[in-house]
C-alpha cells in the first residue's frame, strides 16, 4: 500500500469508477483494458488475469495527461484551430469505449476505427436498471455565431466523468451538411470540448441522413408516380397491375390487406372483389393542390425553394408546382427522433399524412403502400452512433432536427440508452437547439411527451457578445468581424441586454424545472462582464450562474457548472407541461405566442384557418405545437432584439406531421429551404490528397 501510494504521489491519475452495469461486459472473459485521454496517448493498459464477476469496476486507470489539461492556453500557439485540437488527440478504438461503458460485443455495429451504431436490444437487457439525472443544455436568443450550446454540453460531460468521476452522457444531433458547408460550420464543439474525430461527426457520420433523404424522396416519387398511374389508366387496368398474377396466382400483399381493412373491405381473395370496391382500393384519387410532402436534399439550396415537376414528354402533362426542403426538416427525421422502437417508427412512419383525396380525407404513406420499404431504408439509422469527446467520455450522435423549422431535439432513443447505461447517480446531458423560446419549448411540450421523461436541470448558455447584441449593439454578422463593442468592456450594453436572459430563465420556470446559467466566456470578455452577468442571472431565479471556460480548458472549465448542475438536480422538480393537448390548435399557437414569445396575440391567414379546420375535423386537433419561427429574436422579425413586446404573431400557414405527432404552424416568411451566402465556408473547405486529411472545417 505504501508503494501505491507513493506511485500515486509522483505520477497522479484519474480513476473512473462506474456502477457494475457499466462493466458488465467485461465480467465475462479476460481482456486488456487500455485508457486513453487527451493529448492522443495510451498511458496504461491493466492485463485483468481473473474473471469479473459481479464487482464494481475501476475499468480505465490513466497517468494525469503532462500538458494537455494543464497549459491549454499555451497549446494555441501551436494549435490555431478545431481541427487541428481535434486532430491532436488519438481518440480510443470505438470497441474499447464500447466495453468501457458496459455494451456488449453483439450490441454494437462498428464502422471505422471511431463509431459505432448501438443496437436497440441494450434497453430490453437494462430494462430493470433506474435511469439517471437528465440534463437540458438550451441557450438565449443567439446571434447569427452561435452561443456555444454544443460546446457547454461536451465540456460539461468531460467536467462530470473526467474531473468529477461521475457516469455521464452527451447526446448530440447529427449536423446537417447544409450548415457545415454554408455559414454557421460544424456541431461538434469546439476548442478542448469537441466530439472526435470532428471531421467524421460534421460529415457523413454513419449515414442516417443519407437514408432520410433516400426514404423521403422515395415516398415523393411514389405520390407523384400514383397520380400519374390513376390519370392515364381504367380502374380495371390499375388493379391488375397494383394486384399481378405471379405465377399463375393473384395475391394481395400484407400493406395492400392492411389498407382493405381501412376502408371496411373484409376480402382476402383478389378474385372477389366487385366493381365499386375494385375502384375503392385502386385509386387514391389524389388532389395534387393539397401535397404537403416535398422532396429533400442536405444541401442549402435556394433555387429549389420553388420549382416545376413532370415537364418531361412521358409526364404526359401531368405538371405541377412543388419545392424541396432541407433533408434535416423532412417528417421522417422528426420521426426518427421521437421515435420509441422500431415497430414505433414503422407506424409513424405509415401515419405520415402526405396530401389530401379529392373528398377532403388524408392520405398517408400507408394507402400508397410503401412503409415496408420506408422502414427498411430507416432500419439502421433506428439506432444511435457513438463517439467520444476531446477526453475520452462517451457520446451519442443521432437524428438532427432543425429548431427552427422542426422541433430541434437529439433522439429519445439515445437518450433512453444513454440514462440507463450511466446508472442512477449518472447523468444524461442533451442539447435543444437555438434559444430556450425554441428548442428548450419544444423538448419540453414534444420530445418529453413522446419519450416520457422529465429533465432534472436545464442548463441556459448565455456569453457577453450576444447580451451586448440584445442589449443595443451593433449587428453581428457572420463571416465579418465584430465591432469593437465586442471586444471592449462595456457594462452598460451588458446590463441592458440581460432583459433577454432574464425572459428565458423565466420561459425555464414556466415548466418548474430548476435552472443553471452558463456563461460561456470569451477571452474578450471582461472580470466586470463575467460577474454582472452572474449577478443578474442569481437575481432573476437562476439556481446558479457560472463562467465557464471549457472552450480554452476542457472539463477542468467546466468543473463549477458540473458541481452547480449536480446540486440543482438534487432540488425540488415541478415539472408541467405549458398546455393542455386537449385545447384546440388555435388556442395552444396562442398559448405559446403570449407566454413564451411575449407576443400580443396571433393573427392566422385565411390559408391557416383553412388548414386548422381542416386538420381538426380529421381528427388531428389533439396534437402538440411545432412552431416554426425565426431563431434570431423572439418574435417574427429577426431584426428585433432584446425583448419585443405588442406584436401580433402572424401565422402564414399550418402543415402537419401527424407521423411524427404535432402541428406546425410556419410564423411569418419562414422558409424550409436555407440559403447559401456570398462567401460559403466551402471556400475554405479542402482535402489533401497524400495524406487524406480534411481542412478548413470548423
Amino acid at each position: 500500500m505504501l508503494c501505491l501510494f507513493v506511485v500515486c504521489l509522483l505520477f497522479p491519475i484519474n480513476f473512473y469508477f462506474y456502477d457494475v452495469h457499466w462493466s458488465q461486459a467485461l465480467f465475462n472473459e479476460d481482456l486488456e483494458l487500455e485508457g486513453f485521454i487527451e493529448g492522443g496517448e495510451a498511458l496504461c493498459s491493466i492485463n485483468r488475469n481473473t474473471k469479473y464477476k459481479n464487482i464494481c469496476c475501476c475499468f480505465v486507470l490513466c497517468r494525469r495527461p503532462p500538458k494537455l489539461r494543464e497549459i491549454s492556453w499555451l497549446l494555441f500557439v501551436f494549435f490555431s484551430s478545431d481541427i487541428e485540437i481535434s486532430r491532436a488527440q488519438s481518440p480510443k478504438a470505438v470497441d474499447v469505449l464500447a466495453k468501457e461503458i458496459g455494451l456488449l460485443t453483439d450490441e454494437i455495429e462498428i464502422y471505422g476505427q471511431t463509431k459505432a451504431k448501438v443496437r436497440l436490444s441494450l434497453l430490453e437487457r437494462l430494462k430493470d436498471q433506474p435511469d439517471g439525472k437528465y440534463v437540458l443544455v438550451a441557450g438565449i436568443t443567439p446571434t447569427p455565431l452561435g452561443e456555444g450550446k454544443s460546446t457547454v454540453t461536451i465540456g460539461l460531460v468531460q467536467a462530470l466523468t473526467a474531473h468529477l468521476n461521475i457516469n455521464s452522457f452527451a447526446c448530440l444531433r447529427q449536423p446537417s451538411q447544409g450548415p457545415t458547408f454554408g455559414v454557421k460550420g460544424g456541431a461538434a464543439g469546439g476548442g478542448y470540448a469537441q466530439v472526435i474525430p470532428m471531421e467524421e461527426f460534421n460529415l457523413h457520420l454513419t449515414g442516417d441522413i443519407h437514408a432520410i433523404t433516400a426514404a423521403n424522396n422515395l415516398l415523393a416519387a411514389a405520390i407523384d408516380a400514383r397520380i400519374l398511374h390513376e390519370n392515364t389508366q381504367s380502374d380495371k387496368a390499375l388493379y391488375n397491375r397494383l394486384v399481378p398474377v405471379v405465377n399463375g396466382v393473384r395475391e394481395f400483399s400484407a400493406i395492400q390487406l392492411a389498407r382493405l381493412r381501412r376502408l371496411g373491405i373484409n376480402k382476402t381473395d383478389p378474385g372477389t372483389l366487385t366493381e365499386e370496391e375494385i375502384s375503392k382500393f385502386a385509386r387514391l384519387d389524389i388532389d395534387p393542390s393539397t401535397i404537403t410532402w416535398q422532396r429533400v436534399v442536405d444541401t442549402n439550396d435556394r433555387f429549389l425553394r420553388k420549382i416545376t415537376v413532370g415537364q418531361a414528354n412521358t409526364e404526359k402533362g401531368f405538371v405541377r408546382q412543388a419545392q424541396f426542403d432541407i433533408a434535416v426538416a423532412s417528417e421522417i427525421m422528426a420521426i426518427l427522433a421521437l421515435t420509441t422502437s422500431l415497430q414505433d417508427m414503422k407506424e409513424r412512419l405509415g401515419k405520415m399524412v402526405v396530401a389530401n383525396d379529392k373528398k377532403g380525407e388524408p392520405v398517408t404513406a400507408e394507402d400508397l403502400g410503401v412503409t415496408g420499404a420506408l422502414a427498411v431504408l430507416m432500419k439502421d439509422a433506428i439506432k444511435p452512433t457513438l463517439m467520444q469527446t476531446l477526453e475520452g467520455t462517451p457520446v451519442f450522435v443521432h437524428a438532427g432536427p432543425f429548431a427552427n423549422i422542426a422541433h430541434g431535439n437529439s433522439s429519445v432513443l439515445a437518450d433512453k440508452i444513454a440514462l440507463k447505461l450511466v446508472g442512477e447517480k449518472g447523468f444524461v446531458v442533451t442539447e435543444a437547439g437555438f434559444g430556450a423560446d425554441i428548442g428548450m419549448e419544444k423538448f419540453f411540450n414534444i420530445k418529453c411527451r413522446a419519450s416520457g421523461l422529465v429533465p432534472s436541470v436545464v442548463v441556459l448558455v448565455a456569453t457577453v457578445r450576444a447580451l451586448k447584441m440584445h442589449g443595443g449593439g451593433p449587428n453581428v454578422t457572420a463571416g465579418a468581424p465584430l465591432k469593437k463593442e465586442y471586444t471592449e468592456e462595456n457594462l452598460q450594453l451588458v446590463a441592458d441586454g440581460c432583459c433577454n436572459l432574464q425572459k428565458q430563465i423565466q420561459i425555464t420556470q414556466l415548466f418548474g424545472v430548476p435552472v443553471v446559467v452558463a456563461l460561456n466566456v470569451f477571452k474578450t470578455d471582461s472580470p466586470a462582464e463575467v460577474d454582472l452577468v452572474c449577478e443578474i442571472a442569481k437575481q432573476s431565479g437562476a439556481f446558479d450562474a457560472v463562467p465557464c471556460n471549457h472552450w480554452s480548458a476542457g472539463g477542468r472549465g467546466a468543473v463549477k457548472l458540473a458541481q452547480a448542475v449536480e446540486k440543482a438536480a438534487n432540488q425540488k422538480n415541478s415539472f408541467k407541461y405549458l398546455y393542455n393537448l386537449e385545447l384546440p390548435i388555435v388556442e395552444k399557437i396562442r398559448i405559446i405566442a403570449q407566454k413564451v414569445y411575449g407576443a400580443q396575440d396571433i393573427e392566422l391567414s385565411p390559408a391557416a384557418q383553412s388548414q386548422v379546420d381542416r386538420y381538426t375535423r380529421q381528427g388531428f386537433g389533439n396534437l402538440p405545437i411545432c412552431m416554426a419561427k425565426t431563431h434570431l429574436s423572439l418574435s417574427h422579425q429577426p431584426e428585433r432584439k432584446g425583448v419585443p413586446t405588442g406584436f401580433i404573431l402572424p401565422i402564414s400557414d399550418v402543415r402537419a406531421s401527424i407521423g411524427a405527432g404535432f402541428i406546425y404552424p410556419l410564423v411569418g416568411t419562414m422558409s424550409t429551404m436555407p440559403g447559401l451566402p456570398t462567401r460559403p465556408c466551402f471556400y475554405d473547405i479542402d482535402l489533401d490528397p497524400v495524406t487524406e486529411q480534411v481542412k478548413g472545417l470548423f
